[in-house]
């Protein structure tokens, strides 16, 4: 019998209804990991169960009944339909299942699905074009976890970042160039999740200093920051923009330390000073739509850019099935 190359699809999660319990439970699995609240064991404990999750889950029940479709979660049924995908793009020596780090399907049970495979091999990718502790090194450490319990481990390939990726940016531009078809943009925005500035520091004491993250190199190759740049500007470069014509920026933060900055919001509101009127945003850290880009970048960003003065916000949606995204993926497997 030959053997296969198991691959796991990693995203990083949904409720598994927009239920203000299944939002709480969701919240309160995400938010206890380690690596994405680094505080104390404790403090982390009180603060999640005490705070966050009883006080924020009704409001993200909320937001999330306003993006949930018939069809649920688009996380969820994208990732899903990705996966098919891919498998039909890699052929039967390759068996691909799709797990999330959070809630389900479980990376636990993505793995038990290719555990009952006669399996040689497992790529973990991780669907994030760029590395963070919090998103692509929690997915790896959980990999782990479970598959160290194993008797027999396969040889394990773990995918850690492809912000550059041709084809990926490839995509995101053709995706956008449909917009410049339509309407001229006075400038584009690059959007992606921000991290704590302490997670960037405690895995580089250098970085966000002198510059660091502006040059992409092996030195900083993992670094969060440097490589959103280096997305940002192969993306620029294809979209044929100059520097001048796009920015860089940071949302989702949440509590009081100080995130990666500039701020989303803030630079919204510095263009619309500067007299930008007409702008593109790309979400170049999400492959799938979700509550981060469908609403906060789609409706609560436009909503204040248009308070601020700004004319017409156009958001560019993710990769989600995109033919050359299953490409892309595709060669990342085949070159692992």
């Amino acid at each position: 019998m030959k053997l296969k190359t198991g691959i796991l699809l990693v995203n990083l999660g949904t409720p598994d209804s927009p239920s203000v319990p299944d939002v709480r439970k969701y919240l309160r699995q995400f938010l206890m990991d380690g690596r994405v609240i680094d505080i104390n064991p404790i403090g982390r404990f009180f603060l999640v169960n005490g705070i966050i999750a009883p006080f924020r889950a009704p409001k993200s029940a909320k937001t999330y009944r306003e993006l949930w479709t018939d069809r649920g979660s688009p996380l969820l049924f994208y990732g899903e339909e990705l996966a098919d995908l891919l498998q039909k793009a890699l052929g039967e020596d390759y068996v691909v299942s799709l797990g999330m780090r959070y809630q389900n399907p479980s990376i636990a049970s993505a793995l038990e699905k290719l555990n009952h495979q006669a399996i040689k091999k497992i790529i973990v990718l991780p669907l994030f074009p760029q590395y963070a502790s919090a998103t692509t090194g929690s997915v790896h450490q959980e990999v782990m976890r479970v598959v160290s319990k194993w008797q027999l481990m396969p040889q394990l390939v773990m995918i850690d970042s492809y912000p550059a990726h041709p084809e990926m940016i490839a995509t995101f531009a053709e995706l956008g160039r449909k917009y410049m078809k339509e309407h001229t943009f006075d400038h584009f925005i690059f959007t992606y999740h921000g991290l704590p500035q302490r997670q960037l520091k405690k895995a580089d004491a250098r970085c966000l200093t002198n510059g660091c993250c502006d040059i992409y190199s092996e030195e900083n190759r993992l670094c969060y920051r440097a490589q959103c740049v280096e997305t940002s500007r192969q993306l620029a470069k294809a979209l044929g923009l100059e520097e001048k014509d796009y920015s860089i920026s940071f949302q989702s933060r949440l509590g009081s330390d100080p995130w990666i900055q500039p701020y989303t919001d803030a630079t919204i509101e510095r263009l619309v000073r500067e007299g930008k009127k007409n702008i593109l945003v790309f979400t170049p850290s999400f492959v799938a739509d979700c509550l981060e880009t469908t609403i906060e970048v789609g409706e609560e960003y436009k909503e204040l850019f248009e308070e601020k003065g700004g004319k017409h916000w156009q958001m560019v949606e993710s990769l989600n099935t995109h033919p050359r995204w299953v490409n892309t993926l595709k060669d990342i497997v085949l070159n692992a």
